[in-house]
C-alpha cells in the first residue's frame, strides 16, 4: 500500500504534526525500554512521567488534565486490529514508524469496519504527532530493519484493566480496557475482541 508523511495534506482528517516541543531526553531515556520481537505496550512509565516534556504535554497537548506517558514497542507490520479513545493520543516517535489510522465515522451499524479504508503514514524518528479521538489507529509497524520504539501520551487510567462490566449490545460490546473501544481482524486472535474488521489484515512488510 502506499505509504504517505505526516506532512502530507491528507494527514490532517486523522491529526497533525506536534510543534514546539523538546524530546530529546525523552528519546534518549527511550533507549533503556525493551525492544521485544512481539508488541508489548506499558501505559504509564515513571522515568518518562517524571521527565519535564511530561508536564508540557499534559498542559498543552491536553489542556492540564492527569496524564499517562508510556510506550509501545516491538516488531509488528499488520493491522491486526483498530481501537479509539475519547480523547486525542500523542505519540512521539523514537524510531521510524508507520501508523495505519481509519476513521471512527466509517465503522458501520452492525461494528464492522473495512480495512480497505485504512490509510499509512510515515513518521519520521523524533517526530511527535496527535492522532484525534474519532481516528482508528492500532500498534504501530515497523519501518525500520530491527523494530520500532513509540512514545504514547493518553489521559490517565486510559488502556487499564475495567472495573466495569462492558455491555452486551452495540458499541459497548468493543469496550475492552478503560476508554478503549477496540474492533479486531478474525487473523489477529485478541481475546474478548468483537472480530468486525472485514476484508485484508494489512500488511506493510
Amino acid at each position: 500500500m502506499k505509504i504517505q508523511k505526516v506532512t502530507d495534506g491528507a494527514f490532517a482528517e486523522y491529526g497533525k504534526v506536534l510543534e514546539g516541543y523538546s524530546f530529546g531526553a525523552l528519546l534518549k531515556e527511550m533507549e533503556h525500554t525493551p525492544l521485544p520481537k512481539d508488541v508489548i505496550y506499558e501505559p504509564s512509565v515513571e522515568e518518562l512521567e517524571s521527565l519535564p516534556v511530561a508536564l508540557e504535554l499534559q498542559n498543552r497537548a491536553f489542556g492540564g488534565i492527569p496524564i499517562q506517558m508510556g510506550y509501545c514497542n516491538g516488531d509488528n507490520v499488520k493491522l491486526n486490529a483498530v481501537e479509539y479513545h475519547r480523547s486525542s493520543e500523542m505519540v512521539i516517535a523514537v524510531t521510524d514508524i508507520i501508523l495505519l489510522l481509519g476513521q471512527q465515522q466509517d465503522i458501520q451499524e452492525d461494528l464492522t469496519y473495512d480495512t480497505a479504508r485504512i490509510d499509512a503514514f510515515l513518521v519520521p524518528a523524533g517526530t511527535g504527532v496527535e492522532l484525534y479521538a474519532t481516528t482508528l489507529h492500532y500498534a504501530p509497524c515497523t519501518a525500520q530493519a530491527g523494530g520500532f520504539r513509540s512514545v504514547v501520551v493518553l489521559p490517565k487510567g486510559t488502556n487499564t484493566t475495567l472495573t466495569f462490566a462492558r455491555g452486551s449490545q452495540g458499541e459497548d460490546t468493543l469496550i475492552t480496557a478503560k476508554n478503549k473501544w477496540l474492533i479486531a481482524h478474525p487473523e489477529a486472535s485478541i481475546p474478548g475482541a468483537v472480530k468486525g474488521l472485514i476484508g485484508k489484515n494489512i500488511s506493510v512488510a
